[in-house]
């Protein structure tokens, strides 16, 4: 999830979509149908991402930055501010009680066919120097084995790479966005490397995706497209889907780049959420409807596999440190990052911290309207993976405690017509 996306704009994505649109690849790309593992293109996703575990977010597990200094505001200023010994036992702690067996077994039962699970690169391929701790990857192969008792199919997500990609805490490390500078590159490439070679034989593993989230304008998009088709090659010879996002451009900007869909194993990867600009964040609940539905259409207007891989029921962004730690609420007035502030719209108070069955049920029946038109909508096209499975203290993001309250429909039980 991207928590800081005042860094990109309409406007931006709008002045980027011909270029990527119309360039052409860098290198030969003879990817061609293999034996896949899930039904791409007839079977529709229906599925969560495990966020919030491999990869830590301060909003998701606060508990986890609590009473720590304030400079603490992702797992590389954590590891580094505890130290090795002390940052392991809190992980190894948080690794083994996040995510068990027993929540893919809930998830099954709740009709989900697809996780997510988001993974950083020191996890797979670590670096010298870097603070992180190991010992993340051995739950990567474990929740695999629990994927498959579970009958869920399983999309590895590089989540976090060398430098940060796009500068925000989902990515290991706030700040700057130095990936594509010096071996960083290469250094993702061996990390999808490995991936392969470790888990893309295991039934469960459908998919991987090259990279979670790249941030354009900041990045080249020239550089960002060379890493796209190195690694379709490091895939290619895999039975895995390679999935991709992208960048920020929107669902039909990629129409154009890549093999043609009926010949390649490319899955596209768009995320969709409605409350990182003060815009989006005044509108009515009809309004996000509208919104979302008009968002399948352009997801189904792709030439490929198409699904939006990250969205949630949240129509405003209080949850504590949703946009980072430190960092404020948009909707409140209280947002300040980088010199980026807001003005207020409306009370945060009773929309975080508090459990779904907290919430007046004229709040509880607007998130059902408003998810039940995103799946129907995304259903156009492939699918939709929600954020996230689990939280602590956020409610529209919690998939698991949505379900459990009613919030979120029997799936696939819904009506269509919501979307027109």
């Amino acid at each position: 999830m991207s928590p800081l996306h005042f860094l990109k704009s309409a406007a931006i994505a709008a002045s980027m979509l011909a270029s990527v649109g119309n360039a052409a690849p860098h290198g030969p790309m003879s990817l061609v149908k293999k034996d896949l593992k899930f039904a791409f293109g007839s079977e529709k996703i229906r599925g969560v991402n495990l966020g919030g575990w491999l990869v830590l977010e301060p909003w998701i597990t606060p508990s986890i930055f609590q009473a720590t200094p304030d400079n603490v505001v992702d797992e590389y200023t954590l590891t580094k501010t505890l130290g090795a010994a002390e940052a392991s036992t809190r992980l190894e702690s948080h690794w083994s009680s996040w995510i068990t067996a027993a929540d893919f077994t809930d998830m099954h039962s709740k009709g989900i066919n697809f996780v997510r699970i988001p993974v950083g690169y020191w996890s797979v391929t670590p670096l010298d120097g870097d603070p992180y701790v190991s010992g993340g990857y051995k739950y990567l192969g474990q929740a695999l084995d629990w994927a498959q008792s579970a009958s869920i199919k399983v999309m590895i997500d590089l989540h976090g790479a060398p430098g940060s990609q796009n500068g925000l805490d989902n990515s290991g490390r706030r700040g700057a966005i130095s990936w594509t500078q010096g071996d960083t590159v290469q250094q993702t490439l061996g990390a999808l490397t490995k991936l392969r070679n470790d888990f893309s034989s295991h039934a469960a593993v459908a998919a991987i995706e090259l990279i979670n989230e790249p941030m354009s304008p900041q990045l080249n998009m020239d550089t960002v497209r060379q890493f796209m088709v190195d690694g379709l090659g490091t895939l290619q010879n895999s039975n895995v889907a390679v999935a991709f996002h992208d960048a920020f451009l929107g669902p039909t900007a990629w129409n154009d780049w890549g093999a043609a869909s009926a010949q390649s194993s490319l899955l596209l990867d768009t995320h969709h959420y409605e409350v990182f600009d003060a815009g989006q964040l005044q509108m009515s609940t009809d309004q996000h409807i509208a919104s979302a539905c008009g968002f399948g259409q352009q997801l189904a207007s792709s030439n490929k596999w198409a699904i939006n891989g990250e969205f949630s029921g949240a129509m405003t962004d209080c949850a504590t440190w949703l946009n980072g730690r430190g960092v404020g609420a948009r909707y409140d007035g209280t947002f300040n990052y980088n010199g980026a502030s807001s003005s207020y719209i409306g009370s945060c108070a009773g929309k975080s911290n508090v459990a779904v069955a907290a919430l007046a049920q004229s709040e509880r029946d607007n998130i059902a309207n408003f998810l039940k038109a995103q799946m129907v909508a995304y259903e156009k096209a492939d699918g939709w993976i929600f954020w996230t499975w689990k939280t602590e203290s956020a409610p529209e993001w919690d998939f698991q405690e949505l379900s459990n309250a009613g919030v979120i429909p029997q799936l696939g039980s819904w009506d269509t017509s919501i979307c027109g």
